[in-house]
């Protein structure tokens, strides 16, 4: 019985690691250099005294034409020396603009309400945002806005996290992996999530479904903007993948805070549609199975096993290598045994409590 279970499970995985492949590979028209729209790019800053400069030399770097781009940093209640970092990087550099969140937006609070507030004063006709604990690649902004046809309302990049240890190589497959799953859903039509660390829309969607003040509070607002943006009738959302814009960002630091990274993912997650919320717990039942499987070790549970894992090589693998990013087997298989924990251990974790720790704030 539990063979057959394990097979169909296998199964399932397997067609909709398939399907997503197809829809992540799909390739999108781009604008000339020369008819390229204005933009702001938006990092929300809260206690990154570690992090900010390398993000903040990474902006300055950026390949753009300088009438049409703006740089908006908000210190988001930071108490260490992160604003002090700012305002001397900044000091002789007209691109760039300090704010503090001080305006409210409904119930809107946290990073959301950050954003919201640079979104407001912003002039470009593309926002870009990306975090301050991240790097992004010179020709980034160029990039993701040369994917702004007329009907685009949302373009999402793909980020890999910096890995000098296995603890942080792990990290960035499982992020590679996630986003290619992201990208091939939304290429399909079923945004199933992004990331907001490499996310850009137009502003003119975003006001038009309300911005965050009219957006349900959630940990994860980068998603509830997604699903918001993607009501708006004759607009599309797409995900390519293309090295110029790439975003490489740190890794969580220890297991607590990558923990805590996973519940608050899984937390907004759970707010998806049903299609979406099938997606997920596939991949749940899929890692569930996995374990009990390798206690049984009979041929055929080994088998599912081993096609488990060409699937995920088969999501990734091409991602790398369309990204220009070295793939390495021996990482791989430590993403394999990092994931089937996190899988399990965050899905069981959430029957017990639904607060979330994050950035010393509590949710």
């Amino acid at each position: 019985m539990f063979e057959i279970l394990f097979l169909i499970i296998i199964s399932a995985y397997f067609i909709q690691s398939f399907i997503l492949s197809i829809g992540a590979k799909k390739e999108f028209p781009k604008l000339s250099e020369d008819k390229l729209p204005t933009a702001s790019v938006i990092v929300a800053a809260r206690n990154e005294e570690n992090n900010i400069e390398n993000c903040l030399k990474s902006l300055n770097d950026l390949q753009f034409p300088d009438d049409k781009l703006e740089i908006i940093i908000v210190n988001d209640d930071s108490t260490d020396n992160t604003e002090s970092i700012i305002k001397n990087f900044i000091a002789d550099k007209p691109r760039f603009k300090l704010i503090k969140p001080d305006k409210n937006f409904g119930e809107t609070f946290g990073k959301a309400r950050a954003i919201a507030n640079a979104v407001e004063i912003a002039s470009g006709e593309i926002i870009l945002t990306t975090d301050a604990d991240c790097v992004v690649s010179p020709t980034w902004a160029k990039t993701i806005c040369s994917y702004y046809q007329d009907n685009i309302a949302m373009v999402c990049g793909y980020t890999n996290q910096r890995a000098d240890n296995l603890f942080e190589a792990v990290q960035d497959i499982d992020f590679i992996y996630l986003l290619a799953v992201a990208g091939g859903a939304i290429n399909l039509g079923k945004p199933l999530s992004a990331i907001g660390n490499n996310m850009s829309y137009r502003k003119s969607a975003y006001n038009e479904v309300g911005g965050y003040a009219n957006i349900q509070f959630s940990v994860t607002e980068d998603f509830q903007l997604l699903m918001a943006i993607n009501k708006l009738k004759d607009r599309k959302i797409i995900y390519p993948i293309d090295p110029g814009g790439l975003v490489t960002s740190a890794p969580c630091p220890d297991l607590k805070t990558l923990f805590r990274q996973k519940r608050r993912w899984a937390i907004g997650g759970m707010k998806s549609r049903l299609d979406n919320l099938l997606i997920i717990s596939t991949g749940f039942w899929a890692a569930l199975f996995t374990w009990i499987g390798l206690f049984l070790y009979t041929p055929t549970v080994l088998v599912l096993i081993l096609l488990r894992v060409f699937a995920d090589l088969f999501m990734v693998y091409f991602v790398y290598k369309k990204l220009n990013l070295k793939f390495s087997l021996f990482n791989f298989i430590g993403f394999q045994i990092y994931s089937n924990i996190y899988f399990v251990v965050t899905a069981i974790s959430l029957f017990f409590s639904r607060k979330v720790m994050w950035k010393g704030r509590k949710f």
